[in-house]
């Protein structure tokens, strides 16, 4: 298979790498075994064309990113990898911990457990 390569792919693995080294191969072979343009489409959109851009840190893009996969409570994957991409950036644990308990506040205890549960395996792994 030929996966066709653009600038826009390239800046999204880019900044992916920024968030975790090991993450873009990983990611785009997964999404490239399902569909050609699903790393274009997908990565493109949501690092190139959003989290690229300026006016929030990338930092900040990825405490606002914690809160709102732990609210949701459906996302335990993506929201453990953006616990450790945010450990990356330099939010601290501490910032950690305290976006998991705001969540048990506005989005509920089970999913703050759910949470919590996230946090230590991303604390253990980076």
């Amino acid at each position: 298979m030929s996966v066709p390569t653009s600038n826009r792919r390239t800046q999204a693995l880019s900044l992916l790498e920024r968030l975790e080294p090991s993450a873009p191969e990983r990611v785009a072979q997964n999404l490239d075994e399902f569909h050609d343009d699903a790393t274009e489409i997908l990565l493109g959109f949501a690092f190139t064309d959003v989290v690229a851009r300026e006016g929030i840190s990338l930092h900040t893009r990825e405490m606002l990113t914690i809160a709102m996969l732990a609210a949701m409570g459906t996302a335990p994957g993506q929201l453990e990898f953006h616990m450790r991409a945010a450990l990356n950036t330099g939010v601290t644990r501490e910032e950690i911990v305290e976006i998991v308990l705001q969540v048990a506040v506005y989005a509920g205890i089970p999913a703050s457990m759910n949470a919590i549960t996230a946090a230590k395996s991303a604390f253990t792994s980076v």
